[in-house]
């Protein structure tokens, strides 16, 4: 059963950052499309480690890291009072290149269709 509790605070932590980055107005972040591909939370739920991917590439990923970490107390604070959690975990942004591997790995999926077609 306490599975189930830290999957369910998980997926609304992931939820409720993806609505409070969007507020975020540092230009590292709000210049770049931003997405969160895994959120992990401690059993204790002190510490998340959010992985956060952009489409740009690994580089813009690590800016907009930079610029998370500069705004963690801000999205800290509206995490607490969106969720009402009885303690609000630390948060550690992680740049994570999987959105980034995914597109090559589908273009060379499309590269070996064509090469059947022809």
């Amino acid at each position: 059963m306490a599975g189930y509790k830290i999957d369910r605070i998980t997926e609304d932590i992931k939820r409720e950052l993806i609505a409070i980055m969007r507020e975020v107005k540092d230009p590292r972040v709000s210049g770049v499309f931003i997405s969160v591909v895994k959120v992990d939370v401690s059993n204790d739920l002190s510490y998340a480690k959010i992985y956060v991917s952009s489409l740009e590439g690994v580089e813009s990923t690590k800016q907009a890291v930079k610029g998370l970490k500069s705004a963690a107390g801000f999205i800290r604070g509206r995490l607490g009072s969106a969720l009402h959690l009885r303690k609000t975990p630390e948060l550690k942004f992680v740049a994570d290149d999987s959105i980034e591997k995914g597109m090559e790995l589908f273009d060379k999926l499309k590269g070996i269709e064509t090469r059947n077609e022809d």
